[in-house]
């Protein structure tokens, strides 16, 4: 089939001159398509949408100049004298298939998912609070670190998935927090590398960037490091998780989430928390997914040396799938969650658990970090200042996550 353009009718030196030579006139374009300037010539950028040569030869033919040819069967050029009927004449001729102004298109919107609403750590409070030395260590089954809203604040990963990779109670059977789509590393990807979607969507609500598109975290200038302790099947072991921990004490790193957990002690685990918070890191865990139940809360959220989160809904009620018991020490939203996920996937998706609320708080924690906490003290202040949201000692501990309250935003 010929080409249209190719019309021994058409003027070359008409219908092939570029954006450039025709700026002098047009004026320039900003980048998101509104026009920021125009010569007092008012040439008009118009798209028209032909149908074979003659509609190409009449498009072209009324034309000042010729801004964009594109490879399917449509113009943009620069038209004058638009009070003469030259749009009418245009749109009447039957090989015109349509005309169209140039329309303005914006960067899609950053949303402030509602739990970062919710307990007050909105993007121009945080703003005011620079957490670029505070380092928020994830371990949950890695970081997508090439996700827009994450790839600026991620900084080292490390990958303990060398055990069994299961997250035993005892009985034979397996446990996690977590959810996710499970398949094998590509091997361009480092170790830790998440394939779950988990660690991911924890890692966005710890730290999304506030880059005007996407979600934004609670704490979006920390920097945050992939340690990887689940597998494949979103699942670990205890001696990899101790590992995890471990490498985060040795690396000087200032906040541990733990999004995962079992029903049973694990002595290693213990040790290693306890170690973790002799050198000051602040251990943040998520009570369970279990609920409803009573005096049920998982390890190592169980730990005293562990602040161990439980979730709530939109109306600020005890989620019915959250632990309870007396070794709750907080809560924070953990119903519908939107935060990041592995871009294979899907870039974002909304999910529920306590493992969706326990980064709230380690988050939070980090911001006091950044404002001269130790971890001991931060965690004092993240429970002397708790929300009152009228549920039981069991249900909440101190009570809802305010980081209005933690930080004395007004």
């Amino acid at each position: 089939m010929n080409d249209p353009r190719q019309s021994d009718t058409a003027s070359p030196a008409t219908n092939r001159r570029t954006l450039l030579r025709s700026m002098g006139g047009l004026g320039l374009l900003g980048p998101i398509g509104e026009r920021v300037s125009e010569s007092t010539d008012e040439l008009v950028p118009v798209t028209i949408g032909y149908s074979g040569s003659n509609g190409y030869r009449h498009a072209t033919g009324l034309a000042h100049d010729v801004v964009h040819e594109y490879s399917f069967d449509a113009l943009t050029v620069s038209l004058t004298d638009l009070s003469n009927g030259l749009l009418d004449r245009l749109r009447e001729h039957p090989s015109i298939r349509y005309v169209e102004f140039d329309r303005t298109y914006r960067p899609l919107s950053q949303t402030t998912p509602w739990g970062v609403d919710r307990v007050g750590a909105t993007p121009e409070r945080t703003a005011t609070i620079d957490a670029g030395d505070v380092d928020i260590a994830i371990l949950d089954s890695g970081i997508d670190s090439t996700h827009p809203d994450l790839r600026a604040n991620v900084g080292k990963g490390v990958s303990f998935t060398s055990s069994l990779g299961l997250l035993s109670d005892g009985s034979g059977s397996t446990e996690s927090l977590g959810t996710g789509v499970f398949g094998p590393l590509n091997s361009d990807r480092p170790a830790w590398h998440d394939t779950v979607g988990h660690g991911t969507h924890i890692a966005g609500i710890t730290a999304g960037s506030n880059d005007d598109s996407g979600i934004v975290g609670v704490a979006p200038s920390a920097t945050l490091h992939a340690v990887r302790v689940l597998g494949s099947f979103g699942v670990g072991s205890t001696s990899d998780i101790a590992a995890g921990i471990n490498h985060v004490v040795e690396q000087g790193w200032d906040v541990a989430n733990l999004s995962l957990g079992g029903a049973r002690p694990s002595n290693v685990v213990k040790d290693a928390c306890q170690h973790a918070f002799e050198n000051d890191t602040l251990l943040v865990a998520a009570t369970g997914n279990n609920g409803p139940c009573s005096n049920c809360v998982r390890y190592p959220a169980a730990y005293s040396m562990v602040i161990g989160v439980g979730a709530t809904t939109t109306d600020d009620s005890f989620a019915s799938f959250s632990a309870r018991g007396p070794n709750t020490d907080i809560v924070a939203p953990g119903q519908s969650i939107r935060s990041t996920y592995t871009t294979s996937v899907a870039s974002y998706k909304t999910l529920s658990g306590t493992s969706m609320a326990a980064p709230h708080v380690g988050a939070a924690g980090g911001l006091l970090l950044a404002s001269g906490y130790s971890a001991q003290t931060a965690k004092d202040r993240l429970l002397e200042t708790t929300e009152d949201i009228g549920l039981s000692r069991s249900e909440a501990g101190s009570g809802l996550l305010s980081v209005t309250n933690a930080l004395g935003f007004s």
